[in-house]
């Protein structure tokens, strides 16, 4: 990226995803959320949209474009709906690039391509009860059997996964090294063995459903292990780093939903005989706002440009996501408190700004993990 202006297929891109959003994700958009309504025509023309599998090429089944494209799309989607921009990017970052990056011809032909068309929805199964950011902390076992493996255990925090027609699942493959022998798998939900806790009642994203995942001798094919056997930290780790780019544009989506919001309702709200929006105190909260979210942006575009130049960008992922769920809470904060008693009610859709926020600052790394990772990387360089 040479200069900050998107390519005319990527401005093409754009005003599709906001159109699309706009018109088909707008309107029930609250309803969706009040209910826990999980939007399955919306995907569906998703799907057919190309938005499920962004960055997969065309010959897999995807649009074929990179991954600045894709932060452009998602974060259309998340100005709009933030719970359908989560099913978007776990199916994207999570499920679609493992297979891309590690699964075989075979995998990419028989799961690959219906994930990217839309046909299917993936989930993504790492976290345990007992596990979350220790992700090497898990106790669901594969056991080999000739050709077979037989697994049990328990998985939790799984995105999609009441709605999802396969999972990639993480288990051990042999526990007495954890960090080297956990292996990663393709599992259909129709799989004997495997059971579907029941839906999580969430703060936020509540249209996104999320649950346990019961594996009681729960018996899959060899053929259905993605890369060699010990290879799954790998797998996961690479994946998840990729994946907080799409958090971080999520981020940066309601952010900008923040914003926009509050300078409408700053411009139409009187008091004392003038709009609120001439107030010193609102315009410092807008331009901390616009400032934030501009500076958001440019940090997931960097992040998003490494990773499609094929250099590292493990820390600037990091950074992005850091930084943009951070400034995604404040805006949302902020928003309310520009409306004031409005804000908190659910009508406006305001208070669910704020509600969702929060789960950027967690999933697929804390915060705090992110400080980690970043000072890390930092310090190795050193």
């Amino acid at each position: 990226m040479t200069d900050f202006s998107l390519s005319s297929e990527q401005q093409m891109l754009k005003e599709m995803t906001r159109k699309f959003a706009e018109t088909e994700l707008m309107p029930g958009v609250i309803d969706r959320d009040q209910h826990s309504k999980f939007p399955k025509e919306q995907l569906k023309k998703m799907g057919e949209l190309g938005l499920m599998g962004v960055m997969v090429p065309q010959q897999w089944g995807g649009a074929g474009f990179n991954t600045v494209s894709y932060v452009v799309a998602i974060e259309e989607i998340a100005a709009v709906e933030l719970a359908t921009s989560t099913i978007m990017s776990v199916n994207n970052s999570l499920v679609c690039q493992v297979l891309l990056d590690w699964g075989n011809d075979e995998q990419k032909n028989k799961y690959l391509k219906p994930l990217a068309r839309g046909e299917k929805l993936g989930a993504y199964s790492l976290s345990e009860p007992q596990s979350g950011s220790d992700a090497s902390n898990m106790k669901t076992f594969a056991k080999r059997d000739g050709k077979k493996y037989i697994i049990n255990g328990t998985k939790n925090w799984v995105t999609s996964g009441q709605n999802s027609d396969l999972i990639i699942c993480f288990c051990l493959t042999n526990p007495e090294d954890k960090s080297k022998t956990i292996s990663c798998f393709i599992i259909e939900k129709d799989t004997p063995g495997l059971s579907i806790g029941k839906k999580e009642d969430k703060l936020g994203i509540r249209a996104s459903d999320t649950c346990e995942l019961y594996f009681d001798n729960c018996v899959i094919s060899e053929d259905n292990r993605i890369g060699s056997e010990g290879q799954g930290f790998s797998i996961a780790m690479h994946a998840l780093s990729g994946g907080r780019i799409g958090i971080a544009a999520q981020a940066v989506g309601l952010a900008r939903s923040a914003l926009e919001k509050s300078v409408f309702y700053s411009n139409e709200r009187k008091q004392f005989g003038n709009s609120i929006g001439s107030f010193g105190a609102i315009k410092e909260k807008i331009a901390d706002m616009a400032t934030h979210l501009e500076a958001a942006r440019l940090l997931v575009w960097k992040a998003a440009y490494l990773k499609d130049k094929g250099e590292k960008y493990n820390k600037e992922s990091s950074m992005a996501k850091l930084f943009a769920s951070k400034i995604a809470m404040d805006s949302a904060i902020d928003c309310v408190q520009i409306y004031g008693g409005y804000g908190y009610m659910q009508e406006y859709g305001v208070e669910r700004l704020m509600r969702d926020a929060k789960i950027t600052e967690i999933y697929e790394g804390t915060s705090e993990i992110q400080r980690l990772v970043i000072s890390r990387e930092i310090m190795e360089c050193n």
